[in-house]
């Protein structure tokens, strides 16, 4: 035969369990904040630019913004 709980302990293990979700969904809160999500994509990106790879990137990305730029301008003064 399964035993009467007292209310009082049926109170406090709902009190408990209102703290442990209050806690779970400020964490979450805190971890999808929109400001918290773009600071890390930003020091991420940071990171990677420092190593060799990401130099190597941005420069290839800036070599061919500067062709593509400069084919634009000889467009552009063929079409007057």
């Amino acid at each position: 035969m399964a035993t009467q709980r007292e209310a009082s302990e049926i109170r406090t293990e709902i009190e408990r369990a209102r703290d442990q979700l209050a806690v779970a969904v400020d964490q979450l809160a805190d971890r999808l904040a929109p400001k918290r999500l773009v600071d890390d994509a930003k020091t991420s990106l940071k990171q990677k630019a420092m190593t060799p790879q990401g130099k190597a990137v941005l420069a290839g990305a800036g070599l061919l913004l500067g062709v593509l730029m400069i084919r634009n301008v000889r467009r552009s003064r063929r079409e007057r």
